[in-house]
């Protein structure tokens, strides 16, 4: 990042080819450093002596750039490795962007490099603005000598991606530290340059654009540090979409993990993980002026009732709150407002304005003084030129003067603002946006962000000692559901009354002994999904009918998998209503354990109103969860039915959290259905898939 010595290896006199571009970047960024090039067609370019090859470079240079065509770089690379040049920036395409050959290819420059680090490749090259260092073929121009303020670190594996980014934050006033392509990752990733940026004093925030993150465990772990030293990261992350996830494969060789999986495991850690370009310019503008906002809801002022109304259905649409404001801060308001407008939030403070446009600056102090407002945001037109110098002279000075993350939006689209009145918003600092929609969005995002840095806050609570296996592991690692349960209960959550049965005669013993009416369901590892052959029979109330069903049972799975074997079958008391939850958990081989809550029995595929959580949640965490769902309505209770127990749903989830965290031979578990009840939760169904024995 800040190298003494560069090779320029494919110099050329041509200032259009890659070469030339970055030999006049160096130029114009006035780098101090020694610049060697080398080429097979000039001996000199701009009065610098060029070498024929690589084999005649002193050793033990920093950076090389090859700004060469593929066919050449494998060479240049090993002889690169034979000087110790200690990295190399590979601007070339076709390597594992292109396929299994392509992969090949990148293998052996990785091979070839030995401990030189590869930047790329399929990569722009990256650029230092903090020390004058422009190693990419982008023709850019040398930042303002004066550049001050908070900076922002730009990582993208795209290279499109990574100057899109700066130009979005430079329009906006916003200076880069450094602008990174990381490109196919052969050895440097994001994780390298993100684990630079946090230690980089000159940057305040990251901006990332990832299509994978091929080192979870050691991101995390980033996001951790970034969290304790106050640097936002901010992360787009394509790949909601199938045809995302192709599309990314094809574009710097990754291979998309499951993005909901990782976003809610990075949420955890409080990365802000957007949807759209918009948010990651709007976040990171709006977090590099306040990089701790609160946990709380947000405030919306303007001076328009029509806006206010906009306002109160759009945050009801993205989820953001607009919480109702103290009886001391309506008492304050009622002074400095006209009798007629109305003391709430969103606030429509009318056209006092006009007459006293100081007046606006102390009604935006007395609103985000409300300790229920974390965040704030004015609405109000640009205005004719007069208008313009009131706000410029009072209302910028007053959103700049707040301590919480504030948005000044101008709304009438591209409506002029005049050269002063823009001076002085990006004078204050202050981010601006002509889209009131834009706004909300990111002002949801930092509500979001400001709750998960409150929760990362809170202790996570300790995994318990692992449970021990229900038996030996079967073949096919799925333990059936007799076993599953029995498992569930060493780890205190609550499962039916029940008994193995391995004749009709037991059934109907068993059945006396726990009660009817009763459940039979068919038992057997290779036989996960009971219901589909015919497996469970339910309703049994009495002697006649249990035989009957047994039969019925036995005839149906003989049917559908001739030759299988049961263990036996499950004879349980039937389970009294409730509202039916999933509970599942996985382990993903790259990113850990994380959990499933939602809607469970027949409707998880059909409304599929599941919500993605991370193992170490805490329990108030998780109920905060559960009321997030579509059907939190049900749980809370409809109808004159009692709600159900929260509390007892989320001690399910969280044992089974503790259990993936303690055992990392568990790779899946699911109870479904889990039924909720005033008086507690019950486990109607489990499955337990281990894939090696624990130690």
């Amino acid at each position: 990042m800040d190298p003494a010595s560069i090779a320029l290896v494919g110099a050329s006199a041509d200032p259009r080819s890659f070469g030339g571009f970055v030999l006049a970047n160096l130029e114009r960024f006035g780098y101090r450093g020694q610049v060697h090039l080398v080429s097979r067609s000039s001996t000199e370019i701009g009065g610098r002596a060029c070498f024929a090859s690589v084999e005649q470079l002193p050793a033990d240079i920093d950076v090389a750039v090859l700004a060469i065509p593929e066919a050449g770089v494998l060479d240049a690379v090993r002889a690169l490795a034979a000087r110790g040049c200690h990295a190399a920036v590979l601007f070339a395409s076709g390597y594992a962007e292109t396929g299994d050959a392509g992969r090949a290819r990148q293998q052996q420059l990785v091979e070839a490099a030995g401990a030189m680090a590869l930047v790329g490749p399929n990569c722009m090259g990256y650029t230092n603005f903090a020390c004058g260092l422009a190693l990419t073929f982008e023709p850019l121009q040398a930042p303002p000598a004066d550049a001050a303020g908070p900076r922002i670190a730009v990582i993208a594996q795209s290279g499109f991606m990574a100057a899109t980014m700066r130009e979005a934050f430079v329009g906006r006033g916003l200076a880069p530290s450094h602008v990174f392509s990381t490109g196919n990752e052969a050895s440097v990733g994001v994780e390298d340059v993100l684990a630079h940026s946090l230690a980089d004093p000159g940057s305040q925030l990251v901006a990332v654009y990832a299509e994978q993150i091929r080192r979870p465990p050691l991101f995390l772990r980033l996001a951790r540090q970034a969290r304790a030293s106050g640097k936002p990261i901010v992360l787009l992350m394509p790949g909601r979409s199938e045809r995302a996830r192709e599309a990314a494969a094809s574009h710097t060789g990754a291979l998309a993990a499951d993005h909901a999986l990782a976003a809610a495991l990075l949420a955890r850690e409080a990365v802000v993980v957007v949807d759209t370009l918009d948010e990651l310019f709007d976040c990171a503008a709006v977090l590099l002026r306040c990089p701790r906002p609160g946990a709380g809801g947000s405030a919306f002022v303007t001076g328009s009732g029509a806006m206010k109304n906009i306002a109160l259905d759009f945050a009801a649409d993205i989820g953001l709150e607009l919480p109702a404001l103290a009886a001391a801060t309506v008492e304050r308001l009622k002074q400095q407002l006209p009798s007629y407008a109305v003391a709430e939030n969103p606030l429509d403070y009318t056209t006092i304005g006009v007459r006293q446009p100081g007046l606006i600056g102390e009604i935006l102090h007395t609103v985000a003084a409300d300790p229920a407002v974390a965040s704030l945001m004015l609405a109000i037109p640009v205005g004719p030129v007069m208008a313009q110098r009131d706000k410029a002279d009072h209302i910028v000075p007053a959103l700049a003067a707040l301590a919480k993350p504030a948005l000044l939006v101008l709304t009438g689209d591209d409506g002029a603002v005049e050269p002063f009145f823009s001076a002085a918003i990006r004078a204050a600092g202050l981010p601006l946006f002509r889209s009131a929609d834009r706004a909300l969005r990111a002002l949801k995002r930092v509500a979001d962000y400001g709750a998960a840095l409150a929760r990362a806050e809170r202790a996570a609570p300790q995994a318990q000692a692992a449970l021990p296996r229900p038996g030996p592991r079967p073949a096919n690692g799925i333990y059936p559901e007799y076993l599953g349960k029995r498992w569930l209960a060493q780890a205190g959550i609550a499962v039916p009354r029940g008994e193995l049965a391995r004749s009709a005669d037991d059934a109907v013993a068993a059945a006396g002994r726990i009660g009817w009416p009763v459940v039979i369901k068919a038992q057997a590892s290779a036989l996960p999904h009971k219901s589909d052959v015919g497996g469970v029979v339910v309703g049994l109330a009495d002697e006649a009918a249990l035989r009957a069903g047994w039969q019925r049972l036995v005839d149906s799975v003989a049917r559908h998998r001739p030759g299988l074997a049961l263990d036996g079958v499950l004879v349980e008391a039937m389970g009294a209503g409730g509202v039916e939850l999933v509970v599942g958990a996985r382990r993903d081989a790259a990113w850990g354990p994380v959990l499933l809550v939602g809607l469970g029995g027949i409707w998880i595929e059909v409304l599929k109103d599941l919500r993605l959580i991370p193992a170490d949640l805490a329990e108030d965490d998780i109920v905060a969860e559960l009321r997030r769902l579509k059907a939190a309505p049900l749980l809370a209770g409809v109808r004159g039915a009692a709600g159900v127990d929260l509390a007892a749903v989320a001690r399910v989830v969280a044992r089974i959290g503790a259990a993936m965290r303690a055992d990392p031979g568990i790779v899946e578990i699911d109870v479904n259905p889990l039924v909720a009840r005033a008086d507690g939760a019950l486990a109607l169904d489990a499955l337990l898939v281990v894939e090696e024995q624990r130690a």
